[in-house]
C-alpha cells in the first residue's frame, strides 16, 4: 500500500528542533534502505516539513511509523493514499471492459 505523507512540524524554533530532525534522518535511513520509504523518497520542504513515500502492508503499519515520527517531531500529517502504475493500469482496463 502507498501512502504520499505530508508533514507540517508544529510551530518551534528551528534551533530548538534541529537535533530532533536530524534523529528523524537517522531513524529514516534504515527505512529507506529496506524499501519502507520507497525509492528513498523522503525530501524536506523548503521552510518547514517533509514529504515521504511509504509503501507499507498495512494501515496499521503506516500508523506505528507515523506514531514514531511524532515522537521525534510532532507535526501534522496529510495522508493520500496512492495505487501504483500497475494497479491504476488493471483498474483502467476493467472500466474499459465494463
Amino acid at each position: 500500500m502507498l501512502f504520499l505523507v505530508i508533514t507540517n512540524p508544529a510551530p518551534t524554533r528551528p534551533s530548538e528542533a534541529r537535533s530532533n530532525r536530524q534523529r528523524l534522518w537517522e531513524w529514516a535511513r534504515p527505512l529507506m534502505e529496506q524499501g519502507v520509504i520507497k525509492d528513498r523518497t523522503l525530501y524536506a520542504k523548503v521552510g518547514r516539513g517533509a514529504i515521504a513515500l511509504f509503501d507499507v502492508e498495512s494501515i496499521e503499519e503506516l500508523h506505528r511509523l507515523l506514531s514514531h515520527w511524532l515522537e521525534l517531531v510532532p507535526a501534522e500529517f496529510e495522508i493520500h493514499p496512492l495505487m501504483d502504475q500497475e494497479t491504476t493500469a488493471a483498474f483502467l482496463s476493467e472500466g474499459a471492459a465494463a
